[in-house]
């Protein structure tokens, strides 16, 4: 099929294109690498008047250490991602997760603001996003502000950006003192997206104990989400102490929207999602003690 006929809006900075969303209204997309949208267009699961293109805005792509963080740029490309150096050594988790989205030539077009904003349930970026805490820089004809990550997915392919608001960036923690992270996910094929998967970032203080710890879920609701009652329960205790089948077990109890469809029944995806947190636990706690 062929997407319903649109106008094509090419603006040359970012105040240009929230200008543009802002005067168009609903009846205009932004578009940067397409990988979502173009699809959903082919398909008319979509329609817009108008596509604002991004790829001139030069503004919104980069990868930049800023003391203890590190900002990325909303129109990076996934590859990007994939090759920095300075992601694999300071945002190790964002750095596992990306090749996990879909192939290589996806991953080449396909940009960080892309995956965030389309907000799939079972995409990679909003998981990890949740579970780093990431800050998400937005710029309207107001101004600029920041989203902090547990605020800005509000629903399936829903998110706190206003109609007239473009994501320009997001600020990720760099990795700090002894920590462990990974990702873990199950698809049917190799580049589909998740039908369960977990992110978990282990910090660990002084006396050895566990001080930080994020449990980020994908595939296993309307959003991604974060196991809160597992996270809470593993705070101040041994590493040694914790169960990595019983975490992963805990972490499935508070959920009450897994979804059930033909790759799976809700119980099916609780008993992966068991699994896959469980072993992101156990790669999370061996680094972060041998750090």
């Amino acid at each position: 099929m062929k997407p319903a006929p649109f106008e094509y809006r090419v603006p040359d900075t970012a105040e240009e294109a929230v200008a543009l969303l802002a005067e168009l209204g609903d009846e205009a997309k932004a578009i940067a690498g397409g990988q979502s949208l173009v699809p959903m267009l082919a398909l008319r699961l979509a329609a817009f008047g108008h596509l604002v293109d991004l790829r001139r805005l030069d503004e919104l792509r980069g990868i930049e250490h800023q003391g203890q963080a590190v900002w990325i740029g909303a129109g990076t490309t996934q590859a990007a991602i994939e090759r920095s150096d300075a992601v694999r050594t300071a945002v190790p988790l964002l750095a596992r997760a990306t090749p996990l989205i879909g192939h290589f030539q996806i991953r080449s077009r396909g940009t960080l603001g892309g995956s965030l904003a389309h907000a799939d349930a079972a995409a990679e970026y909003p998981a990890v996003a949740l579970t780093l805490d990431a800050g998400l820089e937005a710029l309207s004809p107001r101004g600029r502000r920041t989203i902090p990550a547990a605020r800005f997915l509000t629903g399936t392919w829903s998110t706190a950006l206003a109609e007239d608001e473009l994501l320009t960036g997001v600020v990720f923690p760099a990795r700090n003192g002894r920590c462990g992270f990974a990702v873990e996910e199950f698809a049917c094929r190799r580049g589909d997206f998740a039908i369960a998967g977990a992110a978990v970032a282990v910090g660990l203080g002084d006396d050895g104990t566990i001080a930080r710890c994020a449990i980020g879920l994908f595939g296993l609701g309307p959003t991604a989400c974060r196991a809160a009652e597992a996270e809470a329960a593993l705070v101040g205790s041994e590493p040694a102490e914790a169960e990595a089948d019983d975490i992963g077990h805990l972490a499935m109890s508070g959920l009450d929207s897994v979804p059930s469809d033909l790759h799976g029944s809700a119980g099916y995806r609780r008993r992966v999602g068991a699994a896959v947190v469980a072993r992101a636990w156990r790669h999370a706690v061996q680094e972060a003690v041998h750090d």
